[in-house]
Parts: C-alpha cells; sequence; structure tokens
C-alpha cells in the first residue's frame, strides 16, 4: 500500500532553509549545506548520489517513489522541476486555484483539499511510496491526518534562523515512532511513522 513520506533535511535547531529563501536563492542564506549529505558529481538525478552507504539508502528510497506532492511555493520555487521531479512521475499541487496556461510535464493541481490531493497521489503511484515536500504542506498534511512517514535528515548545523519545518502546526499532539535511524558523517537519518490518536 502506498504511504506518503516526507523527505526532508533539517538543521539541529528545526530549520529547512536560510533566511531570505526566495525563488533565486531557495534555500535561503546557508541552506544549501543542508543537502551536502546528498553529495555531487554521480550519475544519478541531477548529478547527486551520497557518498556514504545510510544516505545512498535513503537516497535510493527516496528516488523509487512513484508521486511527488508539492506545496505551491516550492514548486514555483524549483519550477515544478521541469515537471519531471524523477523519471516522469506526476507531481500534484495543492491548491485554492489552478494556475491558468500550460505547465510542464505531469504537473496536477488539485482543489479539492489536501485529502483529495494525497489520495489522487497514492492512487497514481500504484504501489509505490509518494513523496511530499513543502514545510506548509507537510503541516497540512498531519492536521489532515494523512502523512504517514516522517524521513529526517538531521544535519549537525545550528542555522539560527530562517525557515522552520514545524512553525505553526499548532498545539494538537501527534505521536511519532522511530523506526529507524541511520548514521553518516554529513546526516543522521530518521525515520518515523506518524502515530494519529
Amino acid at each position: 500500500m502506498s504511504r506518503l513520506v516526507l523527505y526532508m533535511s533539517m538543521s539541529l535547531d528545526g530549520f529547512i532553509a536560510g533566511p531570505g529563501d526566495t525563488k533565486e536563492n531557495p534555500l535561503g542564506t546557508e541552506g544549501d549545506r543542508l543537502h551536502e549529505w546528498l553529495g555531487h558529481g554521480g550519475g544519478d538525478v541531477g548529478g547527486f548520489r551520497p557518498g556514504d552507504e545510510p544516505g545512498r539508502t535513503v537516497f535510493d528510497e527516496l528516488m523509487s517513489t512513484g508521486a511527488v506532492v508539492t506545496g505551491r511555493r516550492t514548486g514555483e520555487f524549483v519550477d515544478y522541476w521541469g515537471g519531471d521531479h524523477h523519471d516522469g512521475v506526476p507531481i500534484f499541487v495543492p491548491t485554492h486555484r489552478a494556475p491558468a496556461g500550460p505547465l510542464p510535464g505531469d504537473v496536477r493541481f488539485v482543489a479539492d483539499g489536501i485529502a483529495s490531493c494525497v489520495a489522487q497521489a497514492k492512487t497514481a503511484a500504484g504501489d509505490r511510496d509518494v513523496l511530499l515536500h513543502g514545510a506548509y504542506t507537510a503541516q497540512e498534511c498531519l492536521r489532515a491526518r494523512v502523512l504517514d512517514v516522517l524521513e529526517i535528515q538531521l544535519v549537525p548545523l545550528l542555522l539560527g534562523q530562517g525557515r522552520r519545518l514545524f512553525d505553526g502546526l499548532g498545539p494538537e499532539h501527534i505521536e511519532l515512532e522511530r523506526v529507524r535511524a541511520l548514521e553518516s558523517p554529513a546526516a543522521l537519518h530518521l525515520r518515523y511513522e506518524v502515530r494519529y490518536p
């Protein structure tokens, strides 16, 4: 059965982007350091290929997903990956209104709620998982109880400021069960199953 998995690199103090993140600088000041665990120069997607086995395990899982759900802000920052996040999988975007005009590749805007967006992405993914991008969208998925797994790449860095993953989540109590911890020099790869009351 398909599951919705948030893959997110995060500093030890909870930031997923440095200050001043814009379309021109989507990771903000010093935010690119959060993704150094991905490595550079390999023959894989975007030239990324982690140099250590724990990082490769997480990367391979991420790249084997069958669909993507992304927040509109994140999608716009990266021009929806030119319509091809990886291997041509469909990209679903929850929105209140779909933009006019053509979009690249298989980008689908869903205007009837986050739960519907996730359900459509899971159907499209078949028996593969769905990759989730975007802090705000992750929070919306948690509120709607449709986020199944958190895969956090905890980077040994204190950014001190920027965009936090769980800012504005609210007072809801959500239990997480750690099901995996992989250590590498560049990051601690933590996998949590979300347990809703």
